[in-house]
């Protein structure tokens, strides 16, 4: 008898344990186990630093910068959804789990019922009376399928997902916040040039005009320095319209007005601004990738829904009870000799369900194949994200040491062009034709060290930037 009991009990054990789940296997990188050839070089150029060590504050080397972005990450309204997601996708997983557990309350009732006389026994009351008080156990499911351990393993990857979510979103506050900042120093910056130009075109103007009127130049060389000061003047108000555009995106992004006793900015310039990253190998993006290590967990998530869903076609087991007193007077209810318990084990075996159950689990593992295939796409889209940024690393530095001595030149250009023209070796033609060549120039410069800066920006983003100093952030807004 005693052998019988302890097979039964090693048998229930046994079930307890089990789980329909597949095992997990983490899917091959679909990708290269090296970054194309033409990266290489950018690759070992950026290795100066540790990826552990290195944190938004070491990346981002302009102290005006570091403090809007600390206070994006207070006041963006992005943050405070991912924020808010994150405590609702915890929320969740703490009511998963707890259906693994009984549910144990308190409760009392009682009955009174008035029998006719044909269907009570001879000399008892026409009124029955029964009170009940004690710890309530409601229906309780005995796990022995897995299937509620599994939900509750599924929503707790769904709540590791929504956290990797959560530091996406930072990361990408991050690299808007500096994109939008870096484009308004932009702006700054051609407005200097412009207005420079504009004063320099100004006075060419005038010195034309003179000379017009005193009949040693003619109206086309009047007229040509009318057309480059507009020209300039209408830059001018693009680069303004820009510099106001740039600002409303900032603001936005920071989530509040920028406060006026901001630090000082730094020179606006490629290595002024921003910091070289060290890149690695294309298997670190599993471990710095939120977006790859959340698609990771949706497909644990999968693989667990499974395992629910094949835990379906089995028995499930559910229980109530109370423990407690009972009596036909609720005077003495409460006493040793009214000690009273009741359990109502139940057992539903499905047997057909028009084809849903199967049906749940094709869902399930049609979602598994879909998660799969996101997770592989990620990894895709990340190892091309950064192939790209790399290949901007390769060739930004070289254009911009070729664009400034270019426009090195063109201010010589310049100068040697005003020397012919004061000794009448040349037309002002030359002159205004040199203008025109030195403007673009500094333009392009520019231009070129915006796209440089924000090219950085996307290799920042695509290494999962952020590190350290940013996970810091978050637990003191924790």
């Amino acid at each position: 008898m005693i052998k019988a009991k302890l097979s039964t009990l090693s048998a229930a054990l046994l079930l307890a344990g089990c789980s329909f789940a597949p095992k997990y296997e983490q899917p091959e990188m679909p990708v290269s186990v090296d970054y194309p050839a033409y990266v290489q070089g950018a690759a070992e150029a950026s290795s100066d630093a540790s990826l552990e060590t290195l944190g938004w504050k070491e990346f981002f080397n302009d102290p005006r910068l570091q403090a809007l972005i600390a206070l994006s990450l207070e006041n963006n309204r992005d943050m405070r959804i991912a924020v808010a997601r994150v405590d609702e996708a915890r929320a969740q997983y703490g009511i998963a789990r707890g259906e693994q557990f009984p549910s144990i309350g308190a409760a009392a009732n009682g009955q009174v019922t008035r029998n006719p006389e044909n269907m009570r026994l001879p000399g008892s009351s026409s009124v029955s009376k029964t009170f009940q008080t004690g710890a309530a156990v409601t229906s309780f499911d005995l796990d022995f399928f897995g299937k509620l351990r599994n939900l509750s393993e599924a929503a707790f990857e769904q709540y590791l997902a929504t956290e990797e979510a959560q530091r996406a979103v930072r990361i990408n506050v991050v690299a808007q916040v500096a994109e939008a900042y870096f484009r308004l120093r932009a702006a700054q910056e051609l407005q200097s040039v412009m207005r420079s130009t504009e004063k320099s075109r100004l006075e060419s103007l005038r010195l034309t005009k003179v000379s017009f009127d005193a009949g040693s130049t003619s109206e086309l060389d009047l007229n040509q320095a009318t057309l480059q000061l507009e020209t300039v003047r209408a830059d001018l108000e693009e680069a303004k319209r820009n510099e106001m555009q740039a600002l409303n995106a900032l603001t936005l992004l920071v989530g509040t007005q920028l406060p006026e006793d901001l630090p000082k900015e730094k020179a606006f310039g490629h290595e002024q601004l921003v910091s070289n990253i060290p890149v690695g190998l294309p298997s670190d993006l599993l471990q710095r990738r939120p977006d790859i290590i959340a698609a990771e967990h949706v497909l644990r998530a999968s693989n667990a829904n499974i395992g629910a869903a094949r835990a379906a076609f089995f028995p499930s087991i559910s229980i109530t009870g109370l423990l407690g007193f009972a009596s036909p007077s609720l005077d003495n209810l409460v006493g040793s000799s009214h000690r009273f318990w009741q359990y109502s084990p139940q057992i539903s075996l499905p047997i057909f369900a028009g084809g849903s159950i199967q049906a749940a689990l094709d869902v399930a593992e049609a979602r598994k194949i879909i998660s799969v295939a996101e997770y592989e796409q990620s990894i895709q889209n990340a190892f091309r994200e950064v192939a790209d940024a790399l290949a901007g690393e390769a060739t930004y530095s070289s254009q911009l040491d070729a664009t400034k001595r270019m426009i090195a030149s063109a201010d010589r250009t310049l100068e040697l062009a005003n020397l012919r023209y004061k000794t009448g070796v040349d037309s002002f033609l030359q002159v205004q034709s040199a203008e025109v060549n030195l403007y673009g120039a500094q333009q392009a410069g520019i231009q070129i060290s915006l796209a440089s800066l924000i090219n950085r920006i996307s290799l920042y983003k695509a290494l999962g930037g952020g590190w350290q100093l940013d996970e810091e952030v978050v637990e003191a807004n924790d």
